[in-house]
């Protein structure tokens, strides 16, 4: 996938991750960039095409698909981090993450997954987490609905490959946005992120694993359970 040239679509470009992805898109010579966000009056990248776009309302998505007929590229970027527990948290924001990370993605690449046909196949760069593969308590939700988007990544991925486009997930460790600004750990910087992202996504690699943290986490996986929750053993 060529980002020069290429005719990109970023949700959740207001800020963030999303505001670096619209910035070096730019940078690398994309014909055009839409800038998308539920108040899109926030977005504060000059020379970009802005648009009005909610993932959790598929009239809003369908709508801005019906502008956006030129996409060559969708960077499904918006989300959001209720931090809710499962067992005790709040049902309603434990909904609000999988409606914006699962469902809205899910929206958009529905509406879009012709548009991306029409245009010769083009691309679609899901931004996910290393919580796809583990949880943390207080964050339980969150990795839950990070988890429910990696499988739906893979679903959507064989099922767009016969119209030749590529589908690519990234995953990365904590960044340094505004979602992790409570948060007292070593964090990536997002220019950094995302520029390991579009390489990644030039190079048609189907997963991007940007940092060290998301690939120990990854290769855990096939290990016990215990390596990755030694606090839930029991003593003895």
């Amino acid at each position: 996938m060529d980002v020069k040239g290429s005719v990109a679509l970023v949700t959740g470009a207001n800020r963030g991750i999303g505001r670096h992805f619209v910035q070096q898109l730019v940078a690398r010579g994309a014909a055009k960039v839409y800038a998308t966000a539920r108040k899109p009056e926030r977005v504060d990248v000059p020379g970009v095409e802005v648009l009005s776009l909610d993932v959790t309302d598929p009239a809003s998505v369908a709508a801005a698909a019906a502008i956006a007929t030129d996409v060559t590229l969708l960077i499904n970027n918006g989300g959001v981090a209720a931090r809710q527990n499962l067992v005790d948290g709040d049902l309603d924001e434990i909904r609000l993450e999988l409606d914006t990370l699962f469902w809205g993605s899910l929206h958009t690449v529905r509406a879009f997954a012709p548009v991306l046909e029409h245009n010769g196949g083009g691309a679609v760069l899901n931004v996910l987490s290393a919580m796809s593969w583990f949880s943390y308590e207080g964050a339980n939700s969150y990795a839950v609905a990070k988890a429910a988007q990696w499988a739906l990544t893979n679903g959507v991925r064989l099922e767009l490959a016969r119209q030749r486009t590529l589908v690519t997930a990234m995953h990365m460790g904590a960044v340094d946005t505004e979602m992790m600004a409570g948060y007292d750990v070593d964090k990536l910087a997002p220019a950094d992120v995302v520029n390991a992202a579009l390489d990644g996504l030039e190079a048609g690699q189907l997963e991007i694993l940007v940092d060290d943290a998301s690939r120990q986490v990854k290769a855990a996986l096939a290990a016990d359970p215990s390596a990755l929750y030694p606090q839930t053993v029991a003593a003895g």
